[in-house]
């Protein structure tokens, strides 16, 4: 599958996502998909300051993405 086709699809997931961060008082930015396939994002909100926030990454955000989109490597918060 192509870059674009990819980050299309990473973006459709993150949509779908979302809802589920927002009931919590969160939110997320995408930043970026890098040419190997890792996602960016930005958590916002509540999310941002959230002991558990690395878990809804890694368990949650990533998971989801890599389960549907097997050549996603990996997700990390850009906590810039």
């Amino acid at each position: 599958m192509e870059y674009e086709e990819i980050k299309k699809r990473v973006l459709y997931l993150l949509d779908q996502i979302r809802p589920y961060l927002q009931n919590d008082g969160g939110d997320m930015e995408f930043i970026e998909l890098t040419d190997d396939f890792i996602v960016k994002l930005k958590l916002t909100g509540a999310c941002h300051s959230c002991p558990m926030s690395v878990i809804t990454i890694k368990n949650g955000i990533e998971e989801t993405l890599k389960k549907y989109i097997p050549e996603i490597k990996e997700v990390v918060n850009v906590l810039s």
